[in-house]
């Protein structure tokens, strides 16, 4: 695993050394752009219309438009500059409850290790443990400021990134729709037949494996042949939907 930041928990006056390391890695199947024409690589080029030329990336620079066509620029140093010392380390700001996050706030995942036996990276996992807390901080992440929960998981701190408030879009909940006792009796025994343990390692990507099937096909000169649609029962009856759903179980 590559490494991707060297940096520390500052946990009051405690200061652990960690590395984080991203934990999820894009598994989908990569295709080039081709020209449908001749079948060649598309390229993309940085291009000046100004210069009338081709721009290397060095030569690029952050510009943001203040007016029309009005550019202030930032380097990396002075986005750099704008760190505080205290963002470029994992600031534990507060402990709270791991049920009191909705989901929806978690944007990515990493796990925080430590290169030697830490004393302190011990007690504050074993902390988290007694407490059943995980904590709230703040960081500083390439040139983005986060707020991050870190929490166990299996025995290891892994730190999620968290979405702000302003950059989740709830829309308003509906409002319920009454139904009777018999119908809500029915969807609990149906949710009971249904029950079973959550084991990722079992769930494969089935649209992948797929694209791997088809792309066997294609170098073997066979064509692609659609999957037979499935016959669906389109009941309108929710009672009815109920009873025949836990007849299938």
């Amino acid at each position: 695993m590559i490494i991707l930041k060297k940096t520390s928990i500052s946990f009051g006056l405690v200061n652990i050394p960690v590395q984080i390391n991203p934990i999820i890695k894009n598994n989908d199947i990569s295709f080039n752009q081709l020209h449908k024409k001749c079948g060649s690589r598309i390229k993309y080029v940085k291009y000046c219309p100004h210069c009338k030329k081709e721009v290397k990336q060095t030569d690029i620079v952050k510009g943001y438009e203040y007016e029309d066509n009005e550019y202030i620029t930032l380097t990396n140093e002075e986005f750099d500059n704008l760190k505080s010392e205290d963002e470029k380390t994992i600031e534990v700001v507060g402990f709270v409850d791991l049920r009191e996050i909705d989901p929806v706030y978690f944007e990515k995942s990493y796990v925080v290790e430590t290169n030697s036996k830490s004393k302190a990276y011990t007690l504050f996992k074993d902390a988290l443990l007694k407490t059943k807390k995980v904590a709230l901080a703040k960081t500083v992440i390439g040139t983005k400021f986060y707020y991050v929960i870190l929490r166990l998981s299996e025995n290891m701190i892994v730190m999620n990134t968290l979405y702000f408030f302003e950059e989740v879009n709830m829309p308003e909940a509906a409002t319920d729709t009454k139904y009777t006792k018999k119908e809500l009796d029915l969807a609990i025994e149906l949710v009971n037949s249904l029950n079973m343990k959550f084991k990722p390692e079992e769930l494969e990507d089935e649209y992948q494996n797929k694209i791997k099937d088809a792309i066997d096909l294609k170098i073997e000169g066979k064509n692609i042949k659609k999957p037979k649609k499935k016959r669906e029962t389109n009941i309108k009856d929710l009672m009815t939907a109920l009873e025949m759903s836990l007849k299938n179980v």
